[in-house]
């Protein structure tokens, strides 16, 4: 009985049988990357490049922001690994945020001048995030003098 036995834990669909391990998918993502191009033919092979991957859903190239950006089920560093063997380019994940997004953009780590327009770097560092942050008595001066403070200093 033992051969009935497998041939029914084949077949069970209850799902209290033995548990076949499956791959978990990925979730649905959209990745960003930085490559240098510069022309018609760049722009191809950095697409061509990404589009047999697996997963991948859609590949949208900017050669002007030097920006591929990867939609579908894959992973982001073999997304930026793939285009690297690939074109022999140096591919990185996309490093600017949005101009607007940042607190001081023209502080020393964040400005980029190789960002394009309306970007600037995006930086964790605690040094860059202390100018966004006064102290109290720097709060105290700034406001001493202010044209909005009643109370401001009788010779202004």
């Amino acid at each position: 009985m033992g051969v009935l036995d497998h041939i029914s834990d084949m077949f069970d669909c209850s799902g209290h049988g033995r548990s076949h391990s499956f791959k978990k998918r990925r979730p649905l993502q959209t990745v960003e990357i930085r490559v240098k191009m510069d022309c018609e033919g760049c722009e191809r092979k950095v697409k061509r490049a990404v589009e047999g991957m697996k997963g991948v859903q859609s590949v949208d190239v900017d050669r002007k922001q030097h920006r591929l950006t990867v939609a579908g089920y894959v992973d982001p560093a073999k997304v930026v690994a793939r285009v690297a063997h690939r074109t022999g380019k140096r591919a990185e994940i996309w490093p600017y945020v949005p101009y607007d997004a940042v607190e001081h953009p023209y502080a020393p780590g964040v400005y980029d001048r190789k960002a394009p327009a309306g970007y600037v770097r995006y930086s964790e560092d605690p040094r860059v995030n202390q100018l966004a942050r006064a102290s109290s008595t720097e709060v105290r001066y700034t406001t001493a003098f202010s044209d909005e403070n009643p109370a401001a200093c009788a010779v202004m």
